[in-house]
């Protein structure tokens, strides 16, 4: 489902604007509100939702996860993301998980691999030497016992 605003929690302070992947949360100028231009387009993965400091952006969640009527609510804080998954009977389920498992910058993804500004070379920058095809046998070399055109 894709993510909406309440106007009335929403400061306009533009932060799910500049966080959207896809680039559908705009503001209205008259009103100083965000809203998603594009429902449909949206990819539901909740950027907009963790970021918004008022609270005002939500995602209306998946029947499988939180049935009709319930709701799926993140909120960040130091490093950590607490998802509050409240039920239509009432009961709430609470997770919490980092926002990193590793220290900002920490990664290096290319350590230890090739570098290559060559564009006109096919190798993969895990690769070495491109791999060889496995031989594909020839008629007569088949089976022994076994013939290539099976007549019964």
């Amino acid at each position: 489902m894709p993510s909406f605003v309440n106007p009335s929690e929403c400061t306009g302070c533009k932060t799910c604007m500049y966080i959207c992947p896809n680039d559908l949360m705009l503001l209205d100028p008259d009103e100083g509100k965000a809203f998603n231009q594009e429902p449909d387009a949206c990819w539901e993965c909740f950027s907009c939702v963790k970021a918004c400091p008022s609270g005002a952006v939500a995602v209306r969640t998946y029947a499988d996860f939180a049935p009709l009527g319930g709701s799926c609510v993140p909120a960040t804080s130091a490093g950590i993301i607490n998802w509050t998954v409240s039920f239509r009977n009432g009961e709430s389920k609470h997770f919490r998980f980092p926002v990193r498992t590793t220290p900002e910058d920490s990664i290096t993804p290319l350590k230890g691999l090739r570098e290559s500004d060559d564009l006109e070379n096919s190798l993969l920058c895990t690769e070495r030497s491109l791999p060889v095809p496995a031989s594909i046998p020839d008629e007569t070399s088949a089976t022994p016992g076994r013939s290539r055109d099976r007549q019964e």
